[in-house]
């Protein structure tokens, strides 16, 4: 069975237009799902919009959007003031520019679709745009109205097809320098630096996605056939963690070149100790308390 279009559109470049649909590409409908139950009666429990002064139920015709301008103070939104401030659509995804497919940072991602023809068609002008992008290796930014707000997407050439991510805005992407701010400038070399530089080189490899399993999904599905079979569920001990005391030796470990190295010197010659030592260490001990 097909996949449902999320929507439906053009993708625009100058004068140039081709009829595309768009499709979810990451999904969360295949994890495990869980209802809130009330345990005395075993029913579901729903959510309920109260009155957070009489505690009395709000219907849903008498709820309306509010904007705090101070404490307990608010704008209320009729319905129809906040449906004018959506933006009209004309289900045209309008090229701005093309660049290169590394040039927008990592942190602005935010959630890719599939841009494929819908009929047959569309399949020569959209084949024309995927393979012109891929040749030149670059990416579109294009920006259209999806899911009621004015988004910006990347779209980039991708096997058959498109893939097009949405785009976080500036203001929405906090700065680094509030995470990074306290690191201090450090310089790393000699040794230590050689040794990283050894481990990566021996843990190279390439991504696949199907190498990694989701161990929670996976232990709540185990956990679910459990219950059903009446099995008893054993809760697993928290795993002890191994502090790193020295940093240089858990590299020379990690590289496979051993650890601290032993001391080569001969243990000093121990002195005989003397007689009205000997007594003293002989004399019963108090017990601290």
């Amino acid at each position: 069975m097909a996949p449902r279009a999320n929507w439906k559109g053009f993708l625009k470049i100058g004068e140039l237009s081709c009829p595309v649909a768009l499709y979810t590409a990451a999904s969360t409908s295949e994890r495990i799902a869980f209802h809130t139950i009330n345990r005395a009666t075993g029913h579901r429990v729903h959510r309920a919009f109260v009155d957070s002064d009489s505690g009395k139920p709000v219907e849903k015709d008498d709820q309306v959007k509010g904007f705090e301008i101070g404490s307990g103070e608010y704008v209320v939104l009729e319905p129809d003031e906040v449906a004018a401030a959506v933006p009209e659509s004309d289900k045209t995804l309008s090229v701005s520019a093309f660049i290169g497919c590394s040039d927008v940072d990592d942190v602005y991602f935010d959630k890719p679709y599939y841009l494929a023809p819908p009929d047959k068609h569309a399949e020569e002008a959209f084949g024309l745009i995927r393979e012109g992008m891929r040749r030149k290796k670059v990416a579109a930014i294009a920006q259209t109205v999806l899911f009621r707000r004015i988004r910006t997407l990347l779209i980039r050439a991708y096997d058959e097809g498109l893939v097009a991510t949405t785009l976080k805005f500036d203001y929405e992407v906090r700065s680094a320098e509030e995470a990074f701010d306290n690191i201090p400038d450090m310089k790393i070399e000699g040794e230590m630096l050689e040794l990283a530089e050894h481990i990566i080189k021996t843990k190279k490899g390439k991504f696949d996605p199907t190498k990694f399993d989701d161990r929670y999904e996976a232990a709540l599905a185990e956990l679910v056939k459990a219950k059903l079979e009446g099995k008893k569920i054993a809760v697993p001990k928290p795993a002890k963690r191994e502090k790193v005391v020295d940093l240089m030796d858990a590299l020379r470990q990690s590289a496979g070149v051993g650890g601290k190295q032993p001391s080569t010197r001969k243990p000093a010659a121990k002195s005989k100790p003397a007689r009205h030592a000997k007594a003293k260490q002989t004399a019963p001990r108090r017990k601290a308390g």
